[in-house]
């Protein structure tokens, strides 16, 4: 679901409101009637937000490409969520390289002789 998903936002859908998007998971329910898309984008809320916007806009016609890509019994609903956790992992990094000593670089470790 996720690589059908992704081909189709790389090739086929030019909605402008979806910006630098990457899918970092698809949760289906075990009846695989759902589908809880993860993604994430570069920008602040408001690039978020119409990304989001987009996706859902875009939703009718993924679910109906899916159909007949994956051939399932039942073609999923899908629902797009917002996935902080990259943002989490630049923030922390971020923090991380605040808290490194100035002037001491990986390559400044003690000699083992």
């Amino acid at each position: 679901m996720r690589g059908v998903i992704a081909e189709l936002l790389a090739r086929d859908i030019k909605d402008p409101r979806i910006g630098m998007v990457t899918l970092t998971g698809v949760e289906m329910t075990p009846d695989l009637k759902h589908a809880r898309v993860f993604f994430s984008c570069l920008g602040d809320e408001a690039a978020r937000q119409r990304s989001l916007s987009g996706l859902r806009s875009a939703a009718g016609y993924i679910k109906a490409h899916a159909a007949r890509t994956l051939k399932l019994r039942f073609t999923p609903e899908i629902t797009f969520v917002f996935d902080p956790s990259l943002e989490r992992a630049d923030r922390l990094s971020a923090l991380l390289r605040q808290a490194e000593p100035h002037g001491k670089s990986s390559d400044d470790s003690p000699d083992d002789s």
